[in-house]
């Protein structure tokens, strides 16, 4: 089952020609979430040749412009064709006044049903076949969640001759036995999966923090991320200009993906006062604390594949 991300826009603040705002879109197989929603984020989609229609959920970090400014004319756009199902938009107080008056300032034709929930306390807040996602408390200058999806634990790898030695031959009750189903060997004994079946694997882990104060529990919740997209806004320099204004540099977001264990951290929302050369050193800090990091650039695909 293929999980991608795919940065749409790795901006802070204010666009610029080749950084739109801030917005992340995860792929798994058919499915589509939107992780906020900045200015660019349908020009990114286009050019990306992504089937926008089918974003199921946008979860929204917090409610300044930044990160909400590209939804309505996304849900203008999605007006342009026949969409069935509904879209569901979640985040802090608030999102859904900003939808509301936006639907009725803009006198929007909305040919859908949209269903806003707003957060009023952590914990899952979605869920899935075969995953949820989860909602987490920041510190910014606003309410403010950070988002993980995680998979189910998966099946155990299938061990064929066993099955075989127990007297299921090849075929659909190999199937059964891998999705957890007990069956009836040849000799009519019950076969268990647990019987053919090594032991668990871990699902995958997706996990998106932006705006905030770096704080350890912040690492409680993406620990174990396979990707940690997390804004990486200043240089170690301005430290204190990030503290005033409730934001981290990248280097601390390297440290929050070092005491989380996350196998990749991906760098986003950048303050608009760094040219692409001078993110050079914002990248080289957080490198330096945790290796594997990159700088998100607009339209960068992250696969996501399993471990084992």
């Amino acid at each position: 089952m293929n999980l991608e991300a795919f940065v749409l826009g790795c901006g802070g603040m204010m666009p610029l020609p080749n950084r739109h705002l801030t917005s992340v879109l995860l792929r798994r197989e058919g499915e589509l979430f939107l992780f906020d929603c900045g200015e660019g984020t349908q020009v990114s989609l286009r050019r990306l040749n992504l089937r926008w229609k089918k974003i199921s959920v946008i979860f929204v970090s917090h409610t300044h412009a930044d990160h909400v400014t590209g939804i309505p004319g996304l849900l203008m756009l999605s007006s342009q064709v026949d969409r069935d199902d509904p879209l569901y938009i979640i985040g802090p107080p608030k999102i859904a006044e900003y939808i509301d008056a936006s639907r009725r300032v803009l006198d929007m034709y909305i040919n859908y049903e949209i269903v806003i929930r707003e957060i009023t306390e952590p914990g899952i807040v979605y869920r899935g076949d075969g995953f949820n996602v989860r909602a987490f408390p920041l510190r910014h200058t606003k309410p403010c969640y950070g988002y993980a999806l995680e998979e189910a634990p998966r099946p155990g790898e299938f061990h064929p001759e066993k099955a075989q030695a127990l007297g299921v031959a090849r075929g659909p009750k190999w199937a059964a036995l891998q999705s957890g189903q007990i069956v009836k060997a040849e000799d009519g004994a019950d076969v268990h999966p647990q019987q053919v079946l090594g032991a668990a694997r871990t699902g995958r882990k997706f996990s998106f923090v932006t705006d905030t104060l770096a704080f350890p529990e912040i690492s409680r919740e993406v620990q174990d991320s396979d990707l940690f997209i997390c804004e990486g806004m200043f240089e170690r320099a301005l430290e204190e200009t990030a503290r005033e204004k409730k934001h981290m540099t990248a280097e601390q977001a390297a440290r929050i993906a070092l005491a989380a264990k996350a196998k990749k951290l991906a760098l986003i929302h950048y303050s608009p006062r760094y040219t692409e050369h001078e993110l050079k050193q914002v990248i080289k800090e957080a490198q330096a604390i945790f290796p594997d990091t990159v700088l998100s650039r607009d339209r960068m695909v992250f696969p996501i594949e399993y471990v084992d």
